[in-house]
């Protein structure tokens, strides 16, 4: 028995060793020569200090801020810092049949209203609804044209000027075919208090 178990033993610690160890760091060390700020999560840095993701949607419900799409990850955002309010992504949209996505949706349309209560034009849907993992950093071009007034008078700019700036932080197609254009919040909200 002794003799079927020892090759089996050893076969175990040698492919912990290369799976488990080695393989893990040289992936990790490639990933961080080829692509150091993607490997460490693609992080915004203000001031010395980590503000977020570019890659993770976080929740603004300031007027002076744009606004994202809806979290799964309410009350709390996405954090990976802090183990008391860790989430995670997952499915976040209900179904269409289901009467508290009708309670999600309108409970988004009437703070988009109070927020700025002479906007009249209709409200993109991204604005009152969730992506798929909740955690979407990006808005369409509409959802920001739309926010623009609120967040100009909230910051005593020109309506112009903080178009200028979602003209300026508006992202194209992905390969210049895939999808469609696109604001990333945190970036433009960082820009926003730049201006200040």
């Amino acid at each position: 028995m002794f003799q079927q178990l020892k090759p089996a033993l050893i076969l175990l610690a040698l492919f912990t060793l290369i799976t488990g160890v080695i393989y893990p760091l040289v992936v990790t060390g490639i990933a961080q020569l080829a692509f150091p700020s993607q490997a460490n999560g693609s992080l915004m840095i203000k001031n010395g200090k980590a503000v977020g993701s570019e890659l993770i949607g976080q929740s603004f419900d300031d007027p002076k801020y744009f606004w994202g799409r809806l979290s799964a990850t309410g009350p709390f955002p996405y954090n990976a810092y802090y183990a008391q309010t860790l989430t995670a992504s997952s499915g976040s949209n209900y179904g269409p049949l289901n009467p508290a996505l009708i309670q999600e949706v309108q409970g988004r349309i009437d703070a988009l209203k109070a927020a700025d209560p002479a906007n009249a034009a209709p409200i993109p849907v991204d604005l009152v609804t969730s992506s798929g993992s909740g955690l979407d950093p990006d808005i369409s071009v509409a959802a920001a044209y739309y926010q623009v007034h609120r967040v100009a008078v909230a910051r005593n700019l020109t309506d112009a000027q903080v178009k200028a700036l979602v003209d300026q932080y508006t992202e194209g197609r992905q390969f210049g075919f895939l999808g469609e254009p696109r604001v990333n919040v945190l970036k433009l909200n960082l820009a926003l208090d730049g201006l200040q």
